[in-house]
């Protein structure tokens, strides 16, 4: 989980902060400093559920704002997911929504 968590967080801060023609993000930047994966990984041991979903959070509501917020198309899907994702209420019901989450973030970079 830890790695999608990660994985996450990585492709949502792609599309806020990463420029055509620039150096790519990578998950050992600074901007990947409070979501890496032992960050996560910590979240996960200790069953923080909140605390995981605080963290996405950020760097999601960020990507929110990058795409217009939802007042776009692609603003609006991902506040579907983003919403998904938040009303998990344990870790194992997490992994779904998270996937596609991951899995929509991937699609649009």
């Amino acid at each position: 989980m830890e790695l999608t968590l990660e994985a996450v967080a990585l492709f949502a801060l792609k599309l806020v902060y990463e420029t055509e023609g620039a150096s790519p993000i990578l998950r050992d930047d600074l901007v990947m400093d409070g979501y890496e994966r032992e960050v996560f990984g910590l979240l996960v041991r200790q069953g923080d559920l909140a605390g995981i979903q605080l963290k996405l959070d950020e760097c999601l509501a960020l990507a929110l704002k990058s795409l217009g917020s939802a007042n776009t198309v692609m603003g609006r899907e991902l506040q579907r997911l983003t919403v998904d994702v938040c009303q998990a209420s344990t870790l194992e019901e997490l992994n779904a929504p998270l996937d596609a989450l991951k899995d929509y973030l991937k699609a649009i970079l």
